[in-house]
């Protein structure tokens, strides 16, 4: 048996998430489905974050377990082969035994793009947010506010369980991507569910003059999920890489 790591890219706008559910195509299933066929037997794929419904991601991690023998470059065809053109796996390499890559992860980066053109392009719509304009000066200096160690109790949806909503960020910026377009890019150990989607939508207030950049200071001080701004649309989020930093050790 051989412990493989993949990196998988997909637009999520058909999607209900990563996560396998009663109803709806998942990455996960499909994935699943897949390794099925592959290794005539059933397989448990585990993900590096449960990205939600229509959410994308370039450089999503995942693990799983084959028994038949087959090599890395030939895991990653297979999959290929019998995926829809919405999710690819980029690359397929052997790793430790105990690797997880959830548990492993050391950072997350995610993206979010904005569009402040007065009209968003068609072949934009499923990738960006259009806002129109916006203050992107008071937004960059809301965006540093969040980097460090803060409880974002404040940014996570209603009724979700953790054991501690505290979470360290290395980086939260805002970028420009290109003509009319923005990004914003935060990096951390860790994130609660619609964490970055309610940050963005905090920004966004701040952009439109509705609220002052400090705002965010007594935001993230209120652990109060009603006193930040609306929860972004999934449309415009993206996961950009998992950091594992040498958590992850290949066979070889």
């Amino acid at each position: 048996m051989r412990h493989f790591k993949i990196t998988v890219a997909y637009d999520g706008t058909e999607f209900v998430g990563w996560q396998r559910q009663a109803s709806g195509t998942s990455i996960q299933g499909l994935l699943e489905d897949a390794l099925r066929e592959i290794d005539g037997r059933s397989v448990t794929v585990t993900g590096a974050g449960r990205t939600d419904a229509g959410v994308h991601a370039l450089g999503q991690v995942a693990a799983f377990t084959l028994e038949r023998s087959i090599e890395p470059d030939v895991v990653t065809r297979a999959l290929n082969a019998r995926l829809p053109d919405a999710v690819r796996v980029l690359s397929t390499a052997v790793a430790a035994a105990d690797f997880h890559p959830r548990f492993d992860a050391r950072a997350k980066t995610y993206r979010y793009r904005l569009c402040v053109a007065p009209v968003l392009s068609p072949f934009e719509r499923r990738y960006a947010w259009h806002v129109g304009a916006l203050d992107v000066d008071a937004m960059r200096v809301a965006a540093r506010c969040v980097e460090g160690r803060h409880d974002f109790a404040a940014f996570q949806s209603a009724g979700t369980e953790v054991a501690t909503t505290e979470r360290t960020i290395a980086a939260s910026r805002i970028t420009s991507e290109d003509a009319g377009l923005l990004a914003y890019e935060i990096t951390g150990d860790g994130f609660l569910r619609h964490m970055v989607r309610s940050i963005v939508g905090t920004l966004v207030e701040i952009g439109r003059g509705r609220r002052p950049a400090s705002w965010m200071d007594e935001v993230i001080a209120s652990r109060d999920r009603g006193a930040a701004g609306p929860t972004a649309p999934a449309a415009g989020l993206f996961l950009m890489s998992v950091d594992y930093r040498g958590a992850l050790a290949d066979e070889t």
